[in-house]
């Protein structure tokens, strides 16, 4: 989550620190001072004069650096899975995923970058007409802490491929996490400059942006974030992505394989502690198999182990800091005051809160109507498949939504019914390099991933050629 700290002066904003607060032990493990304003101004400069070497690159040799960061990631797994557990309390079995992940992103765009931005040609009315796709220049990243590698990772490498620099500023509380991302790319022998890691709280953001080296603006955060991000782009007339929160439902129609749709919704929601954009947050049940489909739920949730993050066998671990799990703790209770009831779960310690269930959900309560980001699943029943259509659609958010139903033809018939940026059918929502990735409404816009992501920040530059 990024917040522009308007109120505070200059000197202020500059003797400030970065603090990385292990949410398990809540003890400070990692503290950084940010950067001057002459060390901040030194990294936008030296990414503008990489950027004009760097541009030129031809694409074997990116590739070949972005496939030793790859073997540098998988080689390093634990190392940089620990560092993950330990700045925001994700299982380590969870980090070491998203470790691989990463490695997986560096390999695709390295075999596919030269293919998605190779020259299009077009036939009209000119003797040689073409389409090209050239880098814009710096590109600054504002990336959370909930995947601390992998949101990186999924805005920086087809980022660089295309032959842009980058400018990282990621979340205060995961320094560590920042600073082994940017060894990476140094060790791989990607060139000085061509990714930075600007040492900056979310109060100079603004500044950054309106910077003359910065040349456009990924975001993944929170809709505040997205709001003062794209304002901030949309003074200085630059392009930005935004990948905001998202409230996604998962509908278990009355057709449905109720066991694999429960196997798949304690993953969907319960991942990462429920801290993911694309987690199922409103769990719409058709009534025929509702009662089945809570029994088998609090029954596999009852299995997920909490406790140390560290310990290959933990499921859940604490979230990201005491105030996150308040938060959540908070929209359960408002939610209960309003005629919403917990099945299990639902009590908070520290920054711990245990996996909750939750029935009798309706549009109107904060657990319906906020994104909540943290292990518990509010439940709401359907008549049937029309009003399960409605009430997932009773949202500003769209990033994505889960269906499920064995009857695939109905469910491509609905496809169309969804204004999100996603659907899954009989699957989780997730990201896959494959595949474009984003939202709509408050969700953000823009996509990142697959071809759509790698020409998200190039120029799309049309030549016409005609002999006189």
């Amino acid at each position: 989550m990024v917040v522009l700290l308007t109120s505070l002066t200059t000197d202020e904003l500059n003797n400030m620190t970065l603090k990385s607060i292990n949410p398990f032990t809540n003890g400070l493990i990692n503290e950084v001072e940010e950067f001057s304003d002459d060390q901040l101004e030194k990294a936008l400069t030296e990414s503008c004069r990489a950027f004009e070497m760097w541009k030129k690159t031809d694409f074997a040799s990116r590739k070949s650096l972005m496939g030793k960061a790859a073997i540098l990631l998988r080689t390093n797994v634990n190392k940089y899975a620990v560092s993950i557990t330990g700045e925001m309390g994700k299982p380590v079995k969870e980090s070491r995923a998203e470790v691989e992940k990463c490695a997986w992103i560096c390999e695709y765009y390295a075999q596919n970058a030269e293919r998605f931005l190779s020259r299009d040609t077009i036939e009209t009315d000119a003797d040689i007409s073409y389409v090209t796709f050239e880098p814009l220049g710096s590109i600054l990243g504002v990336m959370p802490w909930n995947f601390p590698f992998w949101q990186v990772f999924r805005f920086a490498v087809p980022t660089l491929m295309a032959g842009n620099t980058v400018l990282l500023k990621h979340a205060s509380n995961v320094q560590i996490c920042a600073s082994l991302i940017k060894n990476i790319f140094d060790e791989s022998g990607f060139p000085a400059s061509v990714f930075s890691n600007l040492v900056i709280g979310s109060g100079r953001v603004e500044k950054v942006i309106k910077h003359d080296c910065v040349k456009a603006v990924s975001l993944t955060g929170s809709e505040f974030a997205g709001q003062k991000v794209g304002e901030a782009a949309g003074s200085v007339l630059k392009k930005s992505l935004l990948e905001l929160g998202g409230s996604n439902a998962f509908i278990v129609l009355d057709d449905a394989d109720i066991l694999k749709a429960v196997e798949i919704a304690i993953k969907a929601r319960f991942q990462n502690a429920g801290q993911s954009c694309i987690a199922a947050k409103r769990f719409i049940v058709d009534r025929k198999i509702s009662g089945k489909f809570i029994e088998l739920l609090a029954d596999g949730i009852g299995r997920l182990k909490t406790g140390d993050p560290m310990e290959d066998d933990t499921d859940i671990g604490p979230l990201a800091s005491i105030e996150h799990a308040e938060k959540v703790e908070d929209q359960v209770r408002r939610s209960v005051a309003m005629g919403a009831k917990v099945i299990t779960g639902g009590i908070r310690d520290r920054a711990f809160f245990r996996p909750a269930i939750i029935t009798d959900v309706i549009p109107g309560m904060p657990l319906f109507d906020e994104e909540v980001f943290g292990p518990a699943a509010p439940l709401t029943i359907a008549g049937n498949t029309g009003e399960a259509i409605t009430l997932a659609c009773q949202t500003n958010f769209g990033l994505g939504v889960s269906l499920f139903t064995n009857d695939l033809k109905k469910a491509n018939d609905l496809v169309p019914e969804f204004h999100d940026g996603a659907v899954f059918i009989n699957g989780m929502v997730k990201s896959d390099p494959r595949l474009p990735f984003g939202g709509t409404r408050r969700s953000g816009y823009g996509r990142e991933l697959a071809v759509q992501g790698i020409r998200e920040f190039v120029n799309v530059k049309t030549v016409w050629m005609k002999a006189l």
